[in-house]
């Protein structure tokens, strides 16, 4: 009968490869936009190459009392999806909204005197839709972290996930690793030079004059 210490090993490498095969496609898709945030290959323009339309909509003036209610009973007017990021006041009769979602911008600015609400939607290619991905998570620069679109909330769970499954990974590796004595020496090399790397951005670039 396997010992608990053979199950455990059993376990640990099928549950290392089976996440490992679920958080694949994941992964590229952080790598590849990794690279394109480092990098400003011509092959992957992005902004240039938008498309940018302007349309104009009758509105009501939209219900609630918060500016954020305000904004997304215009938006639901405007038929448009997506999070909510700024949201500027200039008068009372006028209220500007910045709303996105992976590959499409708005700015909507709505004139509540006269009812009207003037949007310029801005399409980005597929390019653009990777960039944006790495970098959506709907919190705001101001400090907001209430989501107001129901994907960006089941967007920011998954990467949640990905993240818990990529720490899984580590340990479960650094498991596999320790279990084979004659690799402990590599690896145990491996695993600090790692460290150093890391350590040395961390917190080695705030010792630099």
């Amino acid at each position: 009968m396997p010992s608990s210490g053979d199950k455990i090993a059993l376990w640990n490498r099928k549950l290392h490869y089976y996440f490992g095969l679920y958080l694949l496609a994941f992964v590229w898709l952080f790598s590849l936009s990794g690279l394109l945030l480092n990098h400003q290959w011509e092959f992957a323009e992005f902004w240039e190459k938008r498309n940018t339309v302007t349309f104009e909509r009758v509105i009501q003036p939209p219900k609630g009392m918060l500016d954020l209610e305000r904004a997304g009973d215009l938006i639901r007017q405007l038929e448009i999806s997506g999070e909510i990021g700024s949201i500027t006041t200039r008068a009372p009769d006028s209220l500007e909204i910045q709303v996105a979602r992976p590959g499409t911008m708005f700015q909507v600015k709505a004139d509540l005197a006269r009812q009207r609400a003037s949007v310029q939607q801005i399409n980005v290619n597929g390019w653009g839709v990777f960039r944006m991905l790495h970098t959506f998570s709907g919190v705001q620069r101001t400090g907001a972290v209430e989501r107001d679109w129901l994907l960006t909330r089941i967007w920011s769970f998954f990467m949640d996930a990905v993240s818990a499954g990529l720490m899984f990974m580590v340990l479960s590796s650094l498991y596999m690793w320790w279990d084979i004595k004659k690799k402990r020496r590599l690896g145990m090399a491996a695993v600090v030079a790692g460290i150093a790397s890391c350590g040395f951005f961390v917190a080695g670039l705030r010792a630099l004059p």
